[in-house]
Formats: structure tokens, C-alpha cells, sequence
């Protein structure tokens, strides 16, 4: 992916003839697939500086890699030589509790 985008970048949602908005806001969502398990990425995540480090970390050997998932929960990725990597951009419904804050997660197990 040679633009650089940032997960979460909320955008105007559709609007009648008069520039109106009719219903919801809307926002781009990337996901990051990882050999078989996909992730969508929170608001805020820099998307050219994830794929860099991912790089970087297959060049060197392997390392763990952080990244904040949807629902503000911090993952982190063994990449190796032999780990696949896919990204995908799309829109969604904006969602204000998508904030790309680790410390307030929200969704899961915890939510009552």
C-alpha cells in the first residue's frame, strides 16, 4: 500500500441535494489480516508506520509487533519471513467509542 492512511478517519456521511447529512457519520476502517486472523484496526493507527515496522521486523530476524484493535485492545504480532500480511481500507459507521485509546477498551466480555 503506497498511500499513507490512518485508520479511523472519520468522513462526512451521505447528504440530501442541499448538503444536509441524512443519517450517520461515517469513518475508513482498515484491517490487517495475519496469515489467518483478521483485525480491524482502532481510530488513530498509522497505517505506512505499521507496514514499515512490520518490515523492519521481518528484515531483522522476527519481533513482536503492537498494534490497537477495535475496541481499544492492544495486540501484538510475532512477524517472521514466513508470516503473511494483508491490509484492507474500508467505510463503516463512525463509532465515537473508537477512540485508539488502550486504557478505555470497550466491547468483549467486560461490557454489561
Amino acid at each position: 500500500m503506497s498511500e499513507s492512511h490512518s485508520a479511523g478517519t472519520p468522513l462526512d456521511g451521505p447528504q440530501t441535494d442541499d448538503g444536509q447529512d441524512t443519517d450517520a457519520h461515517t469513518m475508513v476502517r482498515a484491517q490487517i489480516v495475519v496469515d489467518d486472523a483478521t483485525f480491524s484496526l482502532a481510530q488513530g493507527q498509522d497505517l505506512a508506520d505499521l507496514q514499515q515496522r512490520i518490515e523492519s521486523a521481518v528484515h531483522s530476524g522476527g519481533r513482536f509487533e503492537s498494534f490497537v484493535v477495535v475496541g481499544n485492545r492492544r495486540m501484538s504480532v510475532l512477524c517472521t519471513a514466513h508470516t503473511r500480511v494483508l491490509f484492507a481500507v474500508e467505510t463503516v459507521q463512525y463509532d465515537p467509542r473508537d477512540t485508539g485509546d488502550s486504557e478505555d477498551p470497550f466491547g468483549g466480555f467486560f461490557d454489561v
